[in-house]
């Protein structure tokens, strides 16, 4: 225990979450843990602002892993009250290096961007604050061609929270129809783009493809000044941590557990109800040794391909969204496939670069098999 505890120290400064607590009740404040991030307000207890519409949000990075709400809230409340703090959090306790602060107005938030952008909160770590992208519409793609809008409406508010409307798309280009959903809130449609693919998987026996709708570029007059200091410790732009830099990791799509009404019967007729996956079978049914060639159309392929993808993937850094994501791209060959098979995967700053390693050949090789299968190359 006591070896334990010494390990869990050398990671989490024990010191700076001492000092947290004993501003958490000297202040009276109320944080809440949810879904890897530590929220405050949305709105606090006592808030007689206004609520907060769009381009109220700043989005902050490089933050010192051990920096915590009680140097970051004071510190952005000066410049006006807050709406909300998110701070995110990994499981060791520590901060995952990015926040959220919301403003009641879009004055305030602009005013966060000019006086704390570049604000040192220790040497070499400058802060980078600028205008937060909520992104709210989703695409989803590779729908069947005979899915209707108003129940595919339907179902998206049985699998999710949020969802305000729902346009389709078909033509040219497009595999099946391409859906193009519009959400409440950033925070809901993350929340759907988590748990969507997996509810449909389960509940049609469907493989859909889901992304962000491409967002509008920030305007000229935001652009921020490169972050150089004395110091020369934080390069210019500002770059993802050392350890990353050739590592991605793959969303998480955990399952989504229905409720409210049905599923209309519609939108069951359209992709054939719910019946028995027909997907790639999982790695633990089965035994297949890495140096043999293994035949796309046969059953041991998708697990033969997982062990190759570990082999042959290049994955190396490509640039960091304004939502703090970091983007990653990867290419895949596949012997007895002519083509390469190039993708992207997006990940937040993970706590080592092993366990990122591992989940982003997972998160390619799950692409691959997705696509593989769309294209009837597997069974």
């Amino acid at each position: 225990m006591a070896m334990a505890m010494t390990k869990f120290s050398q990671v989490l400064n024990i010191e700076r979450v001492k000092e947290l607590e004993t501003w958490l009740k000297a202040t009276n404040t109320k944080l809440t843990q949810v879904n890897g991030q530590r929220k405050y307000g949305g709105p606090p207890e006592v808030w007689d602002g206004p609520t907060p519409g769009p381009r109220c949000e700043v989005f902050i990075s490089h933050i010192p892993r051990d920096a915590y709400e009680d140097l970051l809230i004071p510190l952005f409340s000066s410049v006006g009250p807050l709406w909300e703090f998110r701070l995110m959090m990994n499981f060791s306790g520590q901060n995952r290096g990015f926040a959220y602060a919301k403003y009641g107005s879009s004055a305030e938030a602009t005013s966060a961007i000019r006086l704390l952008h570049g604000h040192l909160m220790e040497p070499g770590f400058l802060l980078s604050v600028r205008r937060s992208v909520e992104k709210r519409h989703l695409c989803i793609g590779d729908l069947p061609a005979v899915t209707r809008q108003e129940d595919l409406l339907q179902v998206l508010r049985v699998l999710t929270e949020g969802v305000e409307r729902v346009s389709l798309k078909a033509g040219p280009g497009i595999e099946g129809v391409c859906a193009i959903v519009a959400f409440s809130s950033h925070h809901a449609a993350s929340m759907a783009k988590k748990v969507l693919v997996e509810a449909f998987k389960r509940k049609f026996s469907l493989t859909i493809s889901i992304k962000w709708l491409s967002a509008m570029k920030p305007s000229p007059d935001e652009t921020l000044p490169a972050l150089v200091p004395s110091s020369g410790l934080l390069p210019s732009p500002i770059k993802p941590p050392r350890h990353l830099l050739n590592s991605p990791q793959p969303s998480v799509l955990p399952l989504c557990q229905a409720r409210r009404p049905s599923t209309p019967p519609g939108f069951c007729r359209a992709v054939g109800g719910p019946t028995v996956p027909k997907y790639p079978p999982s790695p633990s049914s089965f035994t297949t040794s890495s140096s043999s060639q293994v035949s796309p159309g046969s059953s041991a392929f998708p697990v033969w391909l997982l062990l190759k993808i570990n082999e042959a993937t290049e994955i190396h850094y490509s640039h960091t969204g304004p939502d703090g994501f970091l983007c990653y791209s990867y290419r895949v060959y596949i012997p007895g496939i002519t083509m390469a098979f190039e993708g992207e995967v997006m990940i937040l700053p993970g706590p080592n670069e092993s366990t990122l390693m591992k989940e982003a050949q997972q998160a390619a090789a799950q692409q691959v098999l997705h696509r593989l299968y769309n294209k009837g190359l597997i069974r």
